[in-house]
């Protein structure tokens, strides 16, 4: 699985040098010679990412290669794949691999062995799909920003349950929340299984989950700027009453919450932050609080919190982040975020919840390890 979800940008490179010559070589022996494989990463030589973009040339014996030309300080993150995140390098018990990481000083070959590769169709076969109900509202379009799929979650005994209204979580990258089939990397946050688990056993109240998917302008619609400004005007003026207008929503802002995971863990922390009138918790995984070093990014949301006149204080945010690869580069941020909340009177623990997984990378899998303890958190005022 692709780990960044930050950006669909390169990762720029530090500074301006002496091109290099780079070969990626992959040694994959249960391969056919004839199986075209590609490979995906951090870089526009390598697809931004894009599972079936860049081809890697067939050299025979089960080797197949591809040459980059390099700054000779950049630093990336790539991993091999069959065309799909459904069929990426896995390790010997099936499961993907981390990424793989490079930052060459000289020219090259950086060569891997890979010998065996994911299905997660058949996966998604054996294990199912979703559980619990979801509705679907095609195309909901707003002003200044690219129409978009919305796809609600509804509690286990919401049809028997006539009058009951519910708390809304809504989650940015929706299409990512709950079903492997439409997520953009082949694996989901189970947050379907996660929620149904957590309200059977009483470990939380029941509430309705909302994924409102992303468009192709994602960075612009998640990081600070006048996008995200339109962004945010469609979910307070068209997602959240749409919602409210087809189920049966507690309306109120301590009964409404808002998250999302890197970039939209920035943006559910803005949404928070600037309309605490309509949200009063907000899950930050991995959030973008600044631009990461190494990014042609420019944005500093920190000063927003430091500068605000009247920070929103009934409003609680749960802040989490990883330790490898691009979480390293996220984390300054957090803590410098974490260190402003503080110093506007948020209390670690109480109003602000920062969880560190040193251990963890930037990918729905470590999300879906850390939701269901940040569901319990925001939900426990309740």
């Amino acid at each position: 699985m692709r780990a960044l979800c930050l950006l669909a940008l390169p990762i720029a490179a530090f500074g301006q040098g002496v091109p290099l010559h780079v070969t990626l070589e992959l040694i994959a022996p249960s391969l056919p010679d004839s199986t075209t494989v590609f490979v995906a990463g951090s870089l526009p030589q390598l697809g931004n990412w894009n599972p079936g973009a860049v081809r890697l040339t067939p050299r025979g014996d089960h080797v197949w290669r591809l040459n980059l030309v390099l700054d000779r300080t950049v630093s990336f993150e790539y991993k091999y794949t069959l065309g799909t995140w459904e069929r990426e390098a896995a390790d010997a018990a099936g499961a993907p691999t981390r990424n793989l990481a490079a930052r060459p000083a000289a020219d090259t070959t950086i060569t891997t062995t890979v010998g065996r590769w994911t299905d997660r169709a058949r996966q998604r076969v054996l294990n199912g799909q979703v559980t619990g109900t979801l509705r679907y509202h095609r195309g909901v379009a707003g002003a200044g920003v690219a129409a978009r799929d919305v796809v609600v979650w509804l509690p286990p005994g919401y049809e028997q349950s006539g009058r009951t209204r519910y708390p809304v979580l809504y989650m940015l990258d929706g299409q990512n929340v709950f079903d492997p089939a439409t997520s953009s990397f082949g694996t989901d946050w189970a947050v379907d299984e996660a929620a149904d688990s957590l309200i059977r056993a009483r470990a939380i109240l029941p509430l309705i989950v909302v994924g409102v998917y992303n468009s192709p302008q994602r960075n612009a619609e998640y990081l600070p700027g006048s996008v995200a400004r339109a962004h945010m005007e469609f979910m307070l003026r068209v997602v959240k009453p749409l919602v409210d207008s087809v189920y049966r929503t507690k309306r109120d802002a301590q009964s409404t919450y808002v998250g999302g995971s890197s970039a939209g863990g920035m943006a559910a922390f803005m949404l928070a932050w600037e309309h605490p009138d309509v949200f009063s918790r907000a899950l930050a995984f991995s959030p973008a609080f600044q631009a990461p070093a190494g990014s042609e990014l420019q944005f500093d949301y920190v000063p927003n919190v430091l500068h605000t006149s009247q920070p929103p204080r009934h409003v609680r945010f749960y802040v989490d982040v990883g330790g490898v690869g691009l979480e390293a580069r996220l984390r300054p941020g957090v803590e410098a975020m974490v260190n402003a909340l503080k110093s506007r009177g948020y209390r670690e623990g109480l109003d602000v919840r920062l969880v560190r997984a040193p251990d963890a990378e930037h990918n729905e899998l470590a999300w879906r390890a850390r939701f269901p303890a940040a569901l319990v958190w925001i939900m426990r005022w309740t």
